[in-house]
């Protein structure tokens, strides 16, 4: 049952992205109107589709490079998430072993390198996006989950990272919830920053390196054109219909419908939700701690995530992951109400001491899943277009690699990059309807039964296990 303080708490709720609903927010570029040529067309202006227009202009500033995107960069999940920049290329330690065992070494060293990377990129462009390596503290909330943590702790030690494990009274002493049971904190694999700005602050580097960007530029038709790629656009009711002649494409679309068929198969958009509070009081601040400022997680299946803001807030999102039959997306699917409710609840439920505070801001925003939970990558039209998708909520550190690669598979020589398994393989399809929206609600409610079972599997996920098949946010 809901709390009647939770009411209360969301009466005022602006129902925006808190990230997005700031004077910083840049003003749009035009639409693209009329014909042009390039030699690379990136589609999509999230973090994959700026670090692949920033990467490729940098390695040949003479190469022309052209950057459109249906709303404006960042509007999407690159500016509506935690802000939980995370160096594993592999939606975490355990799936990447589980996947591919004989290259984790490998795909570990590279998250590093890339993490290490996005810092030198922010500090080199002078991109003010509060990044921080503060880590990620992962709590247990019930006596089950303190073995899985402990287990977590062994396998992320042996492959060298920096984990401290927590009794109950240590993690109270960081964050203090009366919930919290024990925690590891992950100290060097995840930096906290502000999603949109560092979207803006790529954005403006592009535009510095001389990338063309055209904002409210949604493409709407592909086909070959002789040796490059023609593509269509629209710019809205008062925009003349444009084209692009592009050699090459990067397709950075995401969760969005892909211009390409052969990705709806593993693809399935799901909303995530999130609400922030105003701001702390320092008294307020003294009740919980949080000196150190880490992101922290839940280790439930229907997981909470939530993070201090640079202005005093906490950003609480998560434990809904919502799928809507036919891969369907559309804006008023990013509020819901009953889910709002939730974590309002779950929010006084951890932080007791904090009834009374209100929340400023209520989201809701599409990411990418598939059924492996991390990127997967490939090309088409001869080599002409590459793409990547599939990052499963943790894109803010991956999605630089995915440009990476898409640049390498464009490129046409056989690199590191693209000699890997996570590269050269692909996920399990998702079925097609109905069979898709069945097999995902059975998935969740599954996964809810097992939260509340501590943690035992029923047949059905236990199935999904031996398949290598999966659903997450």
């Amino acid at each position: 049952m809901t709390l009647p303080h939770t009411g209360r708490a969301l009466a005022d709720a602006a129902p925006a992205p808190y990230w997005l609903d700031r004077p910083e927010r840049p003003d749009p570029l035009p639409p693209l109107t009329g014909a042009t040529t390039t030699d690379l067309l990136v589609v999509g202006g999230g973090y994959a589709g700026l670090w692949t227009a920033l990467l490729a202009k940098r390695a040949d500033p003479a190469r022309d490079v052209l950057l459109v995107d249906a709303g404006t960069c960042g509007w999407a999940a690159s500016g509506r998430n935690g802000g939980f920049c995370a160096a594993s290329l592999t939606h975490g330690l355990a799936n990447g072993v589980d996947r591919f065992p004989g290259e984790i070494d490998e795909l570990e060293r590279l998250g590093r390198e890339n993490l290490d990377a996005i810092a030198a990129t922010v500090a080199e462009h002078g991109i003010d996006c509060d990044f921080e390596r503060a880590g990620e503290l992962a709590v247990a909330v019930e006596p089950y989950q303190l073995a899985g943590l402990a287990e977590d702790a062994e396998l992320a030690r042996r492959y060298g990272h920096d984990v401290r494990l927590l009794d109950r009274d240590e993690v109270r002493a960081e964050v203090d919830s009366p919930t919290y049971l024990g925690g590891m904190w992950d100290r060097d694999r995840v930096a906290m920053l502000d999603p949109a700005k560092l979207a803006w602050g790529l954005r403006r580097a592009c535009l510095d390196l001389g990338v063309r960007i055209h904002e409210h530029t949604r493409v709407t038709g592909l086909r070959r054109d002789g040796a490059a790629l023609r593509l269509g656009t629209a710019g809205g009711a008062d925009a003349a219909p444009g084209s692009v002649r592009a050699r090459q494409v990067a397709l950075a679309t995401n969760a969005f419908p892909p211009l390409l068929r052969r990705l709806r198969a593993w693809l399935v958009p799901v909303y995530d939700y999130a609400l922030t509070t105003e701001p702390l009081s320092v008294e307020q601040r003294k009740l919980i701690g949080w000196a150190n400022r880490q992101g922290l997680a839940d280790t439930g299946n229907q997981f909470h995530y939530y993070r201090i803001t640079a202005d005093g807030r906490i950003l609480f999102g998560g434990y809904d992951a919502v799928y809507h039959y036919g891969n369907r997306i559309a804006p008023e699917l990013e509020q819901r109400t009953a889910t709002f409710a939730a974590l309002a609840e779950h929010f006084f439920t951890t932080f007791p001491q904090l009834d009374g505070l209100r929340f400023s801001h209520r989201w809701g925003g599409v990411i990418d899943t598939c059924t492996r939970f991390c990127p997967f990558f490939g090309t088409a039209y001869e080599g002409r277009l590459a793409y990547t998708a599939g990052f499963t909520g943790l894109g803010v550190g991956a999605s630089r690699f995915g440009a990476r690669v898409m640049l390498d598979l464009l490129g046409g020589e056989e690199t590191p990059l693209t000699r890997l398994g996570l590269v050269r393989s692909k996920p399990l399809p998702f079925p097609p309807e109905p069979f898709r929206a069945t097999g995902i609600n059975l998935t969740r409610w599954s996964l809810a039964r097992a939260d509340a079972r501590e943690g035992r599997r029923n047949l059905w996920l236990r199935t999904l296990d031996r398949l290598g098949l999966g659903f997450d946010s």
